[in-house]
């Protein structure tokens, strides 16, 4: 039995859907039978790493849903949280430190803000220049939130030891 026919599957109302498709090892075999003149070695390896990617980001949103948000707007409050109570970003700073366009980060402020999550202030260095702060609700439910992500991601991660989590993060951070 393959480690993909082993794996759990969850519905769409747990951590993740069957995101499991073909297993990897009939996939290879195929392969090896159409096209015995390569390998395709990396087809399996590299659909382990998208199919793993898959059902953790489906636990992750699963999670958000619970607090009405998406990943776009986890993704900022979670980035103002960590500058401290108070701390604030310029628009371009926050869409530097997430990897973003400044284009992109307009849409997802506009919507925190409507739900109060952020607020827009003044830059008091720069007449022309904003910042970005999280409010007092936003401040409060990123600290709610942040627990119950890290124990989603816990839950999702508790087919590993200590040793196999250290290994994985080292071998994905030599993919290049």
């Amino acid at each position: 039995m393959s480690q993909d026919e082993k794996r759990p599957k969850q519905d769409g109302q747990g951590e993740h859907a069957d995101v499991q498709g073909v297993s990897l090892d009939t996939l290879l075999t195929q392969w090896r039978r159409e096209r015995p003149d390569i390998d395709p070695g990396p087809m399996a390896i590299c659909g382990e790493v998208w199919r793993a990617s898959e059902r953790l980001r489906q636990g992750v949103v699963a999670n958000l849903s619970r607090f009405n948000l998406d990943f776009a707007g986890f993704d900022v409050i979670m980035t103002l949280r960590r500058q401290g109570r108070g701390g604030s970003l310029s628009p371009s700073l926050l869409a530097k430190e997430m990897m973003l366009s400044t284009s992109a980060m307009t849409n997802r402020l506009d919507r925190l803000e409507e739900r109060g999550l952020i607020e827009r202030t003044m830059d008091p260095n720069d007449r022309r220049g904003l910042k970005i702060i999280l409010s007092e609700a936003g401040f409060a439910l990123v600290d709610e939130l942040v627990v119950s992500h890290v124990e989603t991601e816990e839950r999702l991660l508790a087919g590993l030891t200590n040793e196999e989590r250290n290994q994985l993060r080292h071998l994905l951070n030599k993919i290049t």
